[in-house]
């Protein structure tokens, strides 16, 4: 897109619910100031869009809630938090707004500022094909133009009449379409004949307190076949690391000996590993653009694991498998993630078979179909649409 006059100052509204959503702002607010200088940009962010000049009135962790009834505690100060946004927008007239993920928040927000007249985006498509596919008449009533991540989506909601773009992934573009083992092995100072298997439990509590104490259960299990193998774990937060560690320290010595545990560096663990054992999310989409065969496990608490099954309309959880229309990756769901279970997967995940190499070349194949240089390619669904309506 062309330079465009850089003495107009506008100001846009962003609202993100999660340290993911907070890279892609980031990269967003930065690719916007590329075209607009003096723009001016509040909402609620993390470190990332604050660095790139958010204003957030809000913390982020105050949007990040997990799971169909952990968010009806929170209630109360999430619809606190909408009625501010909503106050802020009128005081300070932001030419649109930009929900980017938490759609249960940003959806509600952006049909309030609707009503005001402003012109709304949602950045990271909801996952209606999932979770309520009738959400996309709400879509399609209070969004303007969805900025989706993946080409399916686009699909889905030209079926629906609803205005998409699909922008790429940011991950698809940072992370190089080949990655180096050995060159990570050294980053991380490790020794580079050894192997090595990542274990990704979550950045929630939640997730930690359901998934950890099962994932290493597996290891001695996984140890008998592999006793060569170490294991790395990477901690989202030091108050996460500090979990991880209460959990560690209950196993016996010996097993212990062959945990390395780290501080953040999820993406460097990923790389220098042999294959990944995580819970469903992002970062199983990162470890598929690393081209890391993997085993991907999901299990909510108990009373949204009775709900989920009566409402989710999808035969795969994990963005690989849903991005390759295929079972991919193994995905291991609620009563199925087991100890036993785990093991005899996480072994098949670390043979140097035809099967995994397959697997590998299709990786490469969705990684490439991603890279669309996502933050310009966002930049210009958001200015264009803008231009169309003569806001800019």
């Amino acid at each position: 897109m062309e330079s465009l006059t850089v003495e107009k100052a506008p100001i846009f509204m962003l609202v993100a619910g999660e340290l993911s959503g907070d890279l892609l702002g980031g990269g967003l607010i930065r690719s916007l100031k590329e075209i607009y200088p003096n723009a001016a940009f509040f909402g609620i962010g993390g470190p990332e869009m604050i660095n790139a000049g958010l204003e957030s009135i809000e913390p982020i962790e105050t949007l990040s809630i997990m799971g169909l009834v952990e968010i009806l505690k929170d209630l109360p100060r999430l619809f606190k938090v909408k009625r501010q946004l909503v106050e802020e927008a009128k005081l300070r007239a932001p030419i649109c707004f930009i929900g980017i993920d938490a759609p249960d928040f940003n959806l509600r927000l952006s049909k309030d500022l609707k009503k005001l007249g402003m012109a709304t985006f949602q950045y990271v498509s909801p996952s209606v094909w999932v979770w309520r596919e009738g959400r996309v008449k709400s879509i399609r009533k209070n969004i303007d133009r969805v900025l989706c991540l993946f080409p399916f989506e686009v699909d889905f909601y030209r079926k629906h009449q609803v205005d998409s773009v699909c922008v790429g992934h940011r991950l698809g573009d940072e992370i190089p379409l080949t990655i180096d083992t050995n060159t990570a092995k050294a980053a991380l100072d490790l020794d580079l004949a050894q192997r090595y298997l990542a274990l990704l439990p979550g950045s929630r509590r939640g997730e930690i307190s359901r998934l950890l104490p099962i994932f290493l259960e597996s290891l001695p299990l996984i140890a008998r076949d592999f006793p060569e193998l170490f294991f790395l774990i990477p901690a989202a937060t030091p108050t996460i690391k500090t979990l991880i560690l209460d959990e560690i320290e209950k196993l016996p010595a010996e097993l212990q000996a062959k945990i390395r545990l780290y501080q953040g560096q999820a993406r460097e663990i990923m790389s220098a590993s042999d294959a990944v054992l995580l819970a469903s999310g992002t970062a199983a989409l990162e470890a598929m653009l690393l081209k890391k065969t993997m085993v991907v496990c999901y299990r909510f608490s108990g009373l949204t694991a009775w709900l989920a099954p009566k409402i989710v309309n999808i035969s795969h959880f994990s963005l690989p498998n849903i991005l390759s229309k295929e079972p991919l990756v193994t995905e291991l769901f609620q009563q199925a993630v087991t100890p036993e279970n785990i093991a005899q997967e996480v072994k098949l995940s670390l043979e140097e078979s035809i099967e995994n190499g397959q697997k590998r070349e299709k990786f490469m194949k969705i990684h490439e179909s991603l890279r669309l240089n996502s933050d310009i390619a966002a930049r210009d669904a958001v200015i264009s649409l803008l231009q169309e309506k003569g806001i800019l």
